[in-house]
């Protein structure tokens, strides 16, 4: 009997566990605009400090070298309380992303 009063406290202290502050975030602002010609953006930001935008756009348009180039930001809060922030280009020359915290290749 006290095996089980023991194994049902600690599935009890399991399910207990308290959500992650993220699990409850809101979507505050989302702007989107993509006709599927020429190119899109979108922007997003939640509650929980998160926000993300992005822009593409056709390049070389009805050439054999057509492509789209992408580039965006997205930054968020981390666990030390730091806010992080990356930029980044995506294009025929690969996804280049920016950020302080980021290691810059040599």
């Amino acid at each position: 009997m006290k095996s089980f009063i023991v194994l049902a406290l600690l599935v009890a202290a399991v399910v207990a566990k308290p959500a992650s502050p993220d699990a409850d975030a809101q979507i505050l602002r989302y702007e989107s605009d993509n006709i599927g010609v020429d190119g899109y953006n979108y922007a997003v930001e939640t509650s929980n400090g998160i926000s993300q935008q992005e822009q593409g756009t056709l390049k070389n348009a009805g050439t054999e070298n057509e492509a789209v180039e992408v580039r965006g930001q997205f930054s968020y809060t981390g666990p030390d309380g730091v806010v992080y922030t990356v930029t980044y280009i995506a294009n025929e020359d690969g996804f280049q992303p920016q950020g302080a915290h980021l290691p810059v290749p040599v």
